[in-house]
């Protein structure tokens, strides 16, 4: 997700860090609540909260649990619970546009949280709505909780099923840069339709022992590994 919150959150989110409440606002909803670590990590290097703020991750008393939650600046709504995310945004996207207000609503999904069926009747909803100012970003890593997302629920052909939905798909790789900041500038994709993005990504990007692994969907780096991660993070970048 790293790369594309960067992207978001520096080059196509309309928000004001000083005003989190600005009712002409881009809003940004992380469906796949669990990614909350980034996504803090976005918001604080943003300037919704400071940065030191980061060092209390997931420790007792602090705003910044585990899941994303709401009352943290920036955070729209708490997530976690998948398949919520969506239908959340659908909601929110066509209160928008009664209102008359221009504010887009980017909502970030996971492949495996494709698996509930919530998300397919919000798929259907948004473009009987004609949510032009709704744009999906699916994480499509290919691995969810218990093993590769072929194995547990395959989804293929994904891109074929949005389209036949009626959504306006563009399929990236969600870690080059350029791909990721094109097809973010370009939405809406069409006028009168939301819009997907489908990121193919790798879990662990950039990561040697943790790239596209399903053991570190959990685990967390000891001391050593973490060195190592961020060594070979200033590397590649």
């Amino acid at each position: 997700m790293a790369d594309l919150l960067a992207c978001l959150y520096w080059e196509t989110l309309k928000i004001d860090p000083s005003k989190p409440e600005w009712s002409e606002r881009d809003r940004f909803i992380l469906s796949k609540g669990h990614g909350a670590a980034i996504f803090y990590a976005a918001l604080a290097e943003r300037g919704f909260f400071p940065v030191e703020e980061l060092d209390t991750y997931c420790q007792s008393g602090s705003i910044l649990n585990g899941h994303a939650t709401s009352g943290v600046p920036g955070v729209e709504v708490s997530s976690g619970s998948l398949g919520h995310g969506l239908p959340i945004g659908c909601g929110i996207a066509l209160a928008q546009k009664r209102a008359g207000l221009l504010g887009r609503v980017f909502v970030m999904l996971s492949d495996g949280e494709l698996d509930e069926g919530s998300n397919w009747e919000a798929f259907l909803f948004a473009p009987q709505h004609n949510l032009d100012n709704l744009i999906a970003i699916v994480d499509y890593n290919k691995i969810q909780a218990y093993g590769r997302t072929e194995d547990v629920m395959d989804l293929e052909p994904l891109s074929d099923k949005f389209k036949a939905f009626r959504w306006e798909v563009r399929e990236i790789d969600g870690h080059n840069i350029e791909e990721i900041s094109t097809a973010l500038s370009a939405v809406p994709l069409e006028k009168g339709r939301p819009s997907l993005i489908l990121a193919h990504t790798v879990k662990g990007k950039g990561v040697s022992f943790m790239e596209d692994s399903l053991a570190w969907h959990y685990k967390c780096p000891n001391d050593e590994e973490t060195r190592l991660a961020l060594e070979e993070l200033r590397v590649s970048s």
